[in-house]
């Protein structure tokens, strides 16, 4: 019988294996990797576009054009292109971030060849139909007008717009900006970005000989583009640490949002950060949430994260706290900076984030996808395999010392934008 009483022994991760992606290149110059994996019958082909060509007075262009491109090509509509979708058991979808645009499918190897031409229609045929432009900015005002009710949207807003300006990390969307969409801006952006050249493809889970023939025969022989593109390239400074301060007088919760333009992935100092990161606010287990939940209880939550994208990354901690101890909790946001700075993270408390980290790390490669997920991590910043093998070695070794160090390099409370929506008292 197994005695229960007893702590099973641990086991430390000693190595962590990667799928490597494998590239090749299509005739028509399209990049495509492969991550193959898995026992299941099933791929993930993902059609990934650099956002490309941004124009402050179109604030809304890449964005409405990648969630239109489900809603109608040339020779299938939107409920056409969903049941012929739904009709193999595969699912579609698209997304938007700040760098990129992307058009996803799911799919079982044996409906590709039905599956697969969709795609194809829908990133070299997509029509824009008026009639759907306008239920988007319909539905979009709508769900703005409400998101500017909540606080923490509201926080999360303003923060983006202080950091990063009037560029696409950083613009301050209006109800108007949705009217200035028209079906011409779409077309024209959908011309320029959805093409080979501005493309790379990801595939993963069980791959064949036969799933990369058939996107070489769908997207590599016919499928051009040759229109000049121009990458977006943004420069950021750091700002001047200023209070942001939106009073809303009847408000129960505050949201808070403090930090700052930090460094991404490609900077030395990134894998070190996200250690620091990790024990301030980055798990269930850190510091701000032992203090000021499970301590003090003022918040249901806060956490601290670092974000990397193409042009910058930054740093920021975010909560909504009862509007009364508002003030409070920024106070005990600062000690708990401050102590990062002047007293090392005991080793056990350190011993219980590398540990955290490396089995989070660990417990997300699961299949041939989430290794996909990995390689994009890398490949869109610029990087190799190698990162991996140092982010795993700066987890396992980096010393309290080396974290103060960091603490007082990058913590900058007196740099740091604070922006409090609700009631600071």
């Amino acid at each position: 019988m197994t005695d229960r009483t007893v702590a099973p022994v641990f086991g430390q991760v000693e190595k962590i294996e990667l799928i490597k992606a494998e590239p090749f290149v299509l005739s028509n110059g399209l990049k495509v990797f492969s991550i193959s994996g898995g026992e299941q019958d099933l791929v993930r082909i993902e059609f990934i576009f650099e956002n490309v060509n941004y124009d402050p007075k179109k604030p809304l262009q890449s964005y409405a054009t990648n969630a239109m491109l489900n809603d109608g090509t040339s020779e299938l509509s939107s409920s056409e292109i969903a049941d012929k979708i739904d009709y193999y058991g595969a699912f579609l979808q698209t997304d938007y971030s700040n760098d990129q645009s992307t058009v996803t499918l799911y799919s079982l190897n044996k409906h590709l060849s039905a599956t697969l031409p969709i795609v194809k229609a829908i990133v070299s045929d997509s029509i824009f139909p008026q009639e759907e432009i306008d239920t988007l900015i319909r539905n979009q005002k709508q769900k703005l007008s409400v998101n500017l009710e909540k606080n923490d949207f509201l926080s999360r807003k303003i923060f983006n717009s202080v950091l990063f300006g009037n560029s696409l990390y950083g613009y301050d969307i209006r109800s108007e900006d949705y009217d200035k969409l028209t079906r011409v801006h779409l077309q024209d952006y959908f011309s320029l970005a959805y093409q080979p050249e501005n493309c790379t493809v990801i595939v993963s889970g069980k791959v064949n000989d036969k799933t990369l023939s058939l996107i070489d025969d769908l997207f590599g022989k016919d499928w051009s583009g040759g229109r000049n593109i121009s990458q977006n390239k943004f420069d950021f400074f750091p700002g001047s640490g200023q209070e942001h301060y939106v009073e809303k007088a009847d408000a129960l919760q505050s949201a808070i949002r403090l930090g700052k333009i930090a460094i991404n992935r490609s900077h030395f100092d990134f894998p070190g950060m996200q250690v620091l990161n990790t024990v301030l606010g980055g798990y269930f287990g850190s510091r701000l949430m032992a203090n000021i939940r499970e301590d003090k209880g003022y918040t249901y939550g806060i956490g601290s994260a670092l974000v990397s994208m193409k042009n910058a990354g930054y740093f920021f901690i975010a909560s909504e706290v009862g509007a009364d101890v508002c003030s409070l909790a920024l106070d005990e946001i600062y000690k708990e900076i401050e102590l990062l700075k002047k007293e090392p993270v005991p080793e056990e408390e350190l011993a219980l984030v590398r540990n955290y980290m490396l089995g989070s790390m660990l417990g997300s490669l699961e299949n041939a996808m989430s290794h996909a997920d990995k390689f994009k991590n890398i490949y869109f910043s610029g990087l190799g395999y190698d990162y991996y093998e140092k982010y795993i070695r700066t987890v396992r070794s980096i010393t309290p010392g080396e974290l103060s160090e960091l603490a007082n390099k990058y913590l900058d409370w007196e740099g740091f934008e604070k922006v409090i929506v609700g009631k600071k008292v």
